[in-house]
């Protein structure tokens, strides 16, 4: 059994270790409030004996910000939104396409000119679906390059 503990170990149900800053014969190296830093303890028996005191074991993520799987985890989890162009009589064809393969990331040239003809076609095309914080950025950027854009949530998944 092992068990993370910071200041305080509890070796058995009538003992307490409780190590001193300075102390020789503990791991203890400063105070608990410093992240990063778990000691494990390994008790021998339900309540018999002592417990061993192992490595201190560092983590490698920062305190105060997510791990990468944090990151990824929380963007699968975040619903979907559709990021919309509309038709408008203003760009040429051309420059809508040049639009969309600069902007979304991995935009091939027959998918941006369907997608461009869609619009042109229909009034409305669905660019790409993704999460609401990239589809906001998608928006922003063909807005900011003269294309009429909008997103809306997405009813399917990525």
């Amino acid at each position: 059994m092992e068990t993370a503990i910071c200041g305080r170990v509890a070796l058995s149900p009538n003992h307490v270790f409780t190590p001193k800053l300075g102390d020789k014969q503990s791991l203890y190296k400063g105070p608990c409030s410093i992240r990063g830093i778990l000691m494990a303890v390994s008790a021998a028996g339900a309540g018999k004996g002592g417990g061993l005191l192992e490595r201190p074991t560092i983590e490698k993520t920062t305190p105060g910000r997510e791990s990468e799987f944090d990151v990824r985890k929380s963007r699968k989890m975040a619903p979907p939104y559709r990021v919309m162009l509309h038709n408008d009589n203003y760009n040429k064809r051309e420059y809508v396409v040049q639009v969309l393969m600069k902007v979304i990331p991995g935009m091939t040239l027959d998918n941006a000119v369907n997608i461009m003809q869609e619009a042109h076609h229909n009034g409305l095309a669905v660019v790409i679906i993704c999460a609401q914080a990239d589809a906001e950025e998608h928006c922003t950027q063909l807005r900011g390059n003269g294309l009429l854009s909008s997103i809306e949530p997405a009813s399917g998944g990525c």
